[in-house]
């Protein structure tokens, strides 16, 4: 059984988890809290210094323990979220620790690997689809879903050699709440603000332009998924694997213990 973990308890217990566990984490706040705030997601550092962030471990992500932990993890934070702050995100690293010279996956292993997860993990969720988030991820209301909560998600891999902002010590995924965003849209001076902030130092972090996929929730030419995983290039994939991956799964009888 895996458990939700906040910053604060980490700081005081870090020492008496497992060596890759304390990697990870430690080399996470290194980038995420660095002196120069050069991290370009502003609410994601802000999440971290005021221990809003939830934070989770799961196995190697291509392992059928992974799919367990990341459902279990979710189970605990949907209905919590709300409680932990305006800059809720919990954050799952995988055991999946850098090799010395390369990455054991590429990127685009990650990405199938990534899909894979939340396929997985969405063809074992029983509860109903929310009535106002789209079921098809060509629609601009599409999110990720897991027991009727909606969240986008963020994947950062340590194959990543060009966009900075995707490239994280240990395979990544953050969940973030949909709610969160209800303030941080273009419909308001403060979201229009923070998207003119975080791109500025987006562009100054990665130095390159942001990836052409990175557009508002609800835009009409706006696809959630495509944001999800960044490749290092300026490509995306022309249909998204979710739902076909997850009928694919469904239709195999995929099932894990929760």
């Amino acid at each position: 059984m895996v458990n939700l973990t906040t910053k604060a308890w980490l700081d005081e217990h870090l020492s008496e988890l497992p060596e890759w566990q304390q990697d990870a984490f430690r080399q996470f706040g290194q980038m995420i809290a660095d002196p120069a705030n050069r991290y370009p997601c502003v609410p994601g550092r802000q999440g971290f210094l005021s221990n809003n962030l939830r934070f989770g471990f799961a196995a190697e992500p291509s392992s059928e323990q992974a799919i367990i932990d990341v459902a279990q993890l979710l189970q605990q934070y949907g209905g919590y979220s709300r409680e932990t702050g305006k800059y809720a995100s919990l954050v799952i690293f995988f055991n999946t620790p850098p090799e010395a010279t390369a990455s054991p996956y590429s990127v685009e292993e990650y990405e199938h690997i990534f899909w894979s997860v939340l396929s997985k993990v969405s063809a074992n969720d029983t509860a109903p689809w929310p009535e106002h988030i789209a079921t098809d991820p060509s629609d601009p209301s599409w999110e990720f879903c897991y027991e009727g909560h909606p969240y986008f998600a963020f994947c950062g891999t340590p194959a990543h050699e060009v966009r900075n902002s995707r490239r994280t010590p240990y395979f990544l995924i953050a969940f973030q709440p949909r709610w969160v965003f209800d303030e941080l849209n273009d419909s308001t001076p403060s979201g229009r603000n923070m998207k003119k902030t975080i791109r500025h130092k987006l562009l100054e972090y990665d130095g390159i332009p942001a990836h052409p996929s990175l557009k508002w929730y609800g835009q009409a030419d706006n696809r959630e998924w495509q944001q999800y995983f960044l490749r290092d290039d300026e490509s995306a994939p022309s249909k998204c694997p979710f739902t076909k991956m997850k009928n694919k799964f469904k239709a195999l009888g995929v099932h894990f213990h929760k």
